[in-house]
């Protein structure tokens, strides 16, 4: 088993910066892929920021130039830097890996960690 834990998230005034951790644990054999989903009220989760085990990084076009991904895969971490923030990034923030452990091997598994929350104000 493999399990996520996040932390960072919090309230900050709009055009302020937060960064977001979530470190990975457990009978990890191989991490493929991190990054981050958020879920607003209201709304379905989305896709944020991704990393793979190649170094390629993806961001949503809402968070381009604002946001930046990045990894130590020595600690299992990624860290989610975020700057200019906007109300409309109120949300729940989700760590989500794809992962190769013990368990499953060869097959990979996707992970969830259990959410932060990060509301920005006006």
């Amino acid at each position: 088993q493999v399990q996520l834990v996040e932390s960072g998230g919090g309230l900050v005034q709009a055009g302020g910066s937060r960064r977001l951790s979530c470190a990975a644990s457990g009978s990890i054999i191989e991490i493929h892929v991190m990054g981050w989903y958020r879920q607003a009220p209201g709304k379905q989760r989305e896709l944020v920021t991704f990393i793979t085990s190649g170094g390629t990084t993806t961001y949503a076009d809402s968070v381009k130039g604002r946001f930046t991904l990045s990894r130590d895969n020595a600690k299992n971490t990624v860290y989610l830097q975020m700057n200019s923030l906007k109300p409309e990034d109120t949300a729940v923030y989700y760590c989500n890996a794809e992962v190769t452990d013990r368990r499953s091997w060869p097959r990979r598994e996707t992970y969830w960690g259990q959410g932060t929350q990060v509301t920005v104000s006006s």
